[in-house]
């Protein structure tokens, strides 16, 4: 404990353009593991890590990544307030070595605002690659800021970008403030002076990098000043400023401040950069001219998600048998081993069947997710959203909602937050509200489970299928929504393509193991409690008549069937017993109250009572039709599997399992992601987006149950 407390400590703010390798390097400096996705604007919060090194205990930052400190969307808006509110002992500057010029953008406007700052030259591989030959000590002297060169990804560099960091902030080193011609100097400095008068103010903001926010017509910088005393004098002397600009440059002040500090740049890079040609086209450039093409792009996109769905049940068939059978098998050592009764009931059809039918997904659910983050990590998600760009806005969303979109696939709740990278309100809202309608994890066991009862021969093009509905419903949705309650032209799409790089098989196999154990997580806790739950309202209360109906239903089967003998009369005794107490119980009351509203989808009341935890979590759906459906014990001794129970039961057939599949895809999302809403986009359109989908699944499972049936299904 006492050589902790003789640690010195030191925050630093991690900064950077978006996919410069900001959270990759975070990741090598401490050790934690976030998501690292090759795509701009993947982390939208403040991420935090620890380390010590040489007497100092420090704590880093990563922020969301952001082009400039005028901050448009909410990820940008994140960053700026905690550099300005928070005041980090020292910024780390994260710049991608081989897009230079505009990486140093960000890092002047660091420089303005007065804090120590460093940077690391991160990607020095891939600009070395390029031909991109970087004096990192001269352009350390013309900036005054020392550089390291880095390759995060591998960790290199890593122990003298901390040197780098710990020597700034004991010699307190300050960067040399660039100047931006001797007239517009005179502005600033005017305007300054006036914010340097209140000594308070001063201290809470850099006097002059407030004047040049106010210079480029910055609104957060003009919301700041008004808290200061002078402001009146200060907006007189910005009127000035921007006359003369005005006047002599004849045009907008922000166009011109950034032209000042581009040609600040380029002096820099000039003095401290080499190009060689290249030898050869690069192989991004080689295989762009494929997976960009206008013609072949958008056909090989959809061949990848389809060839990654089949991939996936090819591979995870076999193993979601063997979790079947464990599951079967533990079922039949609790019957041997625990006393018939409330409890065995309770293990067998409450636990097994509720959790035991989530988990038995988790194979898919790792391959799937295995795929898609080589997808993210290789860089090739960043080339579908600019193939998808177009499209996109002609039904009125962003390019830039691709990626919240692709999310959507794996959970809504970081999709409908990654939204935040939009600039524009209504296309937040607008991707917001088309998220839901994208096939999350949570909604793959149910299709598997019914498309591999119903559909066997074709499981996972029944699955992509619905996969494919989901991005069709949400496409109409939005183009429906956008030329209604949204109207409203899209903001232009602007993002720099990254370099195709190979991912790393940790980095996978973290993605993976997070989203797997979020999943399983979930099975074990809310899922469990919710099976529980389940389990009371469909066992009680008991019918009073129990004993007499089991009587009459064993008397009515053996005339039937004289030829059965004891065991398969209970056999088929069991489940006839169990539908009747469910009717009975608290669930079978509920779901004969809201049949009648399902009835014309032609549902039962059974499928009505799985639907009402679905709102919870769509998992729950699955659980809930174990322990609806608790698979008896049949002639034979064997328990058969759910998705053999469903296929053999009277109420269900293809039509009901589709109109199913459509109904839990287009119904309301979980607690969670209502929740995100919420905080996302307000009590306004999270009561909308409740409403909205009921009324949508409802519609979209009418119609495919109609078409359904005339199609003989």
């Amino acid at each position: 404990m006492a050589a902790a407390d003789k640690l010195r400590h030191l925050t630093v703010a991690l900064a950077g353009n978006p996919n410069a390798g900001k959270t990759s390097l975070f990741n090598a400096l401490t050790g934690s593991h976030h998501k690292v996705g090759n795509y701009p604007g993947v982390t939208v919060e403040t991420r935090e890590g620890h380390l010590e090194y040489r007497g100092w205990h420090m704590r880093l930052v990563d922020l969301p990544g952001t082009y400039s400190l005028t901050a448009y969307s909410l990820d940008e808006v994140v960053a700026r307030d905690f550099v300005l509110d928070k005041k980090p002992d020292l910024i780390l500057d994260v710049l991608d070595s081989s897009n230079l010029e505009r990486n140093l953008y960000l890092l002047l406007q660091l420089i303005e605002l007065g804090l120590p700052v460093a940077a690391a030259l991160n990607m020095a591989d891939e600009a070395a690659a390029k031909g991109i030959l970087i004096d990192s000590q001269r352009l350390s002297e013309t900036l005054g800021v020392l550089m390291v060169p880095t390759v995060g990804s591998r960790g290199e560099g890593i122990e003298a970008l901390l040197d780098a960091i710990i020597t700034t902030v004991e010699e307190k080193r300050m960067p040399r403030m660039p100047t931006y011609g001797p007239d517009i100097e005179t502005h600033i400095a005017a305007i300054a002076s006036l914010i340097a008068s209140d000594p308070a103010f001063a201290s809470a903001y850099s006097p002059r990098w407030l004047a040049i926010k106010l210079i480029e017509k910055d609104p957060d910088a003009a919301r700041r000043i008004e808290a200061h005393p002078r402001r009146e004098e200060i907006q007189h002397t910005l009127q000035t400023a921007w006359h003369w600009i005005n006047l002599h440059y004849r045009k907008d002040p922000e166009i011109i401040m950034s032209e000042q500090r581009y040609g600040y740049i380029h002096g820099a890079v000039q003095e401290a950069v080499r190009r060689r040609p290249p030898k050869n086209i690069s192989f991004t450039e080689q295989v762009d001219r494929i997976v960009m093409h206008p013609l072949v792009g958008l056909p090989l996109f959809f061949l990848v998600i389809w060839s990654i769905f089949k991939l996936t049940f090819a591979l995870g068939d076999y193993p979601v048998q063997l979790l079947e059978y464990f599951f079967g098998w533990l079922e039949g050592a609790v019957q041997s081993t625990v006393p018939a009764g409330m409890v065995q009931d309770l293990l067998i059809n409450g636990i097994i069947h509720g959790v035991g039918g989530v988990l038995s997904f988790v194979p898919l659910i790792v391959i799937l997710f295995f795929c898609i983050s080589i997808l993210e990590d290789t860089g090739y998600i960043a080339r579908a959203a600019f193939l998808t760009d177009r499209f996109l806005h002609s039904i009125g969303l962003h390019g830039q909602s691709f990626m919240p979109l692709m999310l959507g696939f794996g959970c809504s709740v970081p999709a409908i937050m990654a939204t935040r990278t939009l600039r524009s309100p209504r296309d937040r809202i607008a991707t917001i509200l088309a998220i839901p309608f994208i096939s999350c994890g949570a909604k793959l066991p149910v299709y598997v489970l019914l498309a591999g009862a119903f559909f066997p021969r074709n499981p996972s093009t029944v699955v992509m299928g619905m996969y494919l509905g989901g991005v069709i419903l949400s496409i109409l949705s939005t183009f429906f929504l956008r030329r209604t309650v949204l109207k409203g032209d899209s903001m232009p799409f602007v993002m720099e393509l990254p370099p195709y790089r190979l991912p790393t098989l940790k980095g996978v196999l973290w993605h993976v193991w997070e989203k797997t154990w979020g999943y399983t997580r979930k099975a074990g806790t809310v899922i469990l409690a919710v099976s529980v739950l389940l389990w009371v309202i469909t066992t009680l209360p008991k019918p009073p008549d129990t004993e007499l109906r089991a009587q009459a239903l064993h008397t009515e089967l053996q005339s039937a069937n004289p030829g059965l003998d004891d065991t398969a009369l209970a056999a088929r005794v069991e489940p006839l017993l169990r539908e009747y107490q469910l009717e009975y119980s608290i669930a079978g009351r509920i779901g004969k109250f809201i049949s009648p509203a399902l009835k014309p989808i032609g549902f039962d009341w059974k499928i009505g009572v799985a639907l009402i935890p679905g709102l919870a979590a769509k998992e729950l759906v699955v659980s809930t039709l174990g322990v609806l459906y608790g698979a008896p014990v049949d002639e034979n001794g064997e328990s058969p599997s759910l998705r053999e129970t469903l296929r053999q039961s009277p109420d269900w057939s293809p039509r009901i399992a589709l109109a199913l599949m459509v109904f839990v895809l287009v119904m309301p999302p979980c607690f969670a992601s209502l929740a995100t809403i919420r905080a996302e986009a307000g009590d306004k359109w999270m009561a909308f987006q409740v409403v909205y989908s009921i009324a949508l699944a409802w519609l979209a499972s009418f119609i495919v149950s109609l078409i359904a049936k005339a199609a003989g299904l």
